[in-house]
């Protein structure tokens, strides 16, 4: 593979094309090179929140994530009193651009660290070189259901219309790439479709809902669908619901957490089995706590209590420590699938959720050179954002 200013030139085995004069020769021995990983759904890292108002926390999270073969992320929020939730989205807007900007100012005056480069050297030292890039925002809750609202404030939530999301859309600037809802709630059917106009992807989750009403908020632009079976109406053999509808409709992709607590390892064979090799997606729904010893952590405005890999907040599930590298890892033993199958659920398929599937996602030429080394495990040895080492 041939990498260049960030993106990849070129794949092909080198026996048969020759690298680029005064190129960089990496060899990576007998590991495997897969495309970077991308978490759609993730409140944090390292001891902190993305909705944190601190300049550490970012920094912190996104080199966590590298390390654990992350190379792109939605930083998602978590339900909040309004104004908390508006100041969260400006700052996460901020870093957005900011990102952007460096990298557009990297190409202008050839900064190798932040532009890209054929493979890195430790002493590149941009400071968003190595740290995972955010994509854009997911948006979990307000517009999520009382009954499945999981440990998310029942007093913050708001019904789903289009004046409040317009106040959320402006304050993020336009980087909300991916919103949950619960399609039952009054106005949501309306909500889906006006916020599917302006190119976010609608996630169906926190939701009671049967399975007419699922069929009719696909059919309204949602295709998706947020930590399958978990903070959902339960699978019945005479009421499907929304858990029936999301895994049967072919226009629905489906993410889950694949730790082994939220989810049953049977369970996650269903999901795959159900949405097969394309449809299949993997997230994190990780918090503060990942990467940390047991304690007490926060999920925004919440505390939440991690002892074991379990994460608790008055005695409900409260998202996960789990890394991306260990889903992928678990997702190839639950389901028993390839390491090809399970690598896909964590890159390719993401990025198709988002509509970057040549950008980001695939070793292909003219997309982005995020790729991670692999072992024969399935281990993260190395990770590699735009060309750049993630080093430690």
């Amino acid at each position: 593979m041939v990498v260049e200013h960030g993106r990849v030139v070129e794949v092909a085995s080198c026996e048969f094309v020759p690298a680029p004069a005064k190129a960089l020769f990496v060899d990576f021995g007998a590991h495997t090179i897969a495309p970077g990983y991308i978490d759609l759904h993730i409140h944090g890292a390292a001891g902190f929140d993305v909705m944190d108002d601190s300049p550490e926390a970012l920094v912190a999270i996104e080199r966590l994530l590298a390390g654990r073969g992350v190379t792109s992320y939605l930083p998602t929020t978590v339900t909040a009193p309004m104004d908390a939730t508006l100041r969260a989205l400006e700052r996460l807007a901020d870093a957005i651009e900011a990102r952007a900007a460096s990298r557009a100012n990297a190409l202008e005056t050839g900064n190798a660290a932040e532009a890209g480069s054929s493979f890195p050297s430790s002493s590149l030292n941009s400071s968003f070189a190595g740290r995972a890039r955010p994509l854009g925002i997911h948006l979990e809750g307000p517009f999520i259901s009382h009954a499945r609202r999981g440990v998310h404030p029942t007093e913050h939530l708001l019904p789903p219309k289009s004046e409040i999301f317009e106040r959320l859309w402006q304050a993020a600037r336009g980087h909300i790439r991916m919103m949950t809802i619960a399609p039952e709630l009054d106005g949501a059917l309306e909500l889906i479709a006006y916020a599917s106009a302006r190119g976010v992807r609608v996630s169906l989750g926190h939701s009671d809902a049967n399975f007419e009403t699922t069929a009719r908020a696909i059919s309204a632009g949602a295709g998706h669908a947020t930590h399958t079976f978990n903070a959902m109406r339960p699978l019945g053999h005479r009421d499907p619901g929304i858990v029936g509808a999301v895994l049967t409709d072919d226009r629905v992709t489906c993410d889950f957490i694949a730790d082994g607590i939220h989810l049953d390892p049977a369970i996650v064979k269903l999901i795959a089995t159900a949405k097969g090799a394309e449809r299949t997606v993997l997230i994190t729904d990780a918090i503060s706590a990942t990467g940390m010893p047991d304690g007490r952590y926060r999920l925004g405005s919440m505390e939440v209590d991690v002892k074991n890999g379990r994460c608790e907040s008055g005695g409900r599930l409260a998202g996960s420590v789990l890394t991306m590298d260990r889903a992928v890892r678990n997702l190839a033993k639950f389901a028993g699938w390839g390491l090809r199958e399970s690598v896909a659920a964590a890159s390719a398929n993401p990025a198709a959720v988002l509509g970057d599937p040549n950008n980001k996602g695939e070793l292909r030429t003219g997309a982005d050179a995020d790729f991670v080394v692999l072992d024969q495990n399935g281990n993260v040895v190395r990770t590699f954002i735009r060309g750049q080492e993630a080093l430690a």
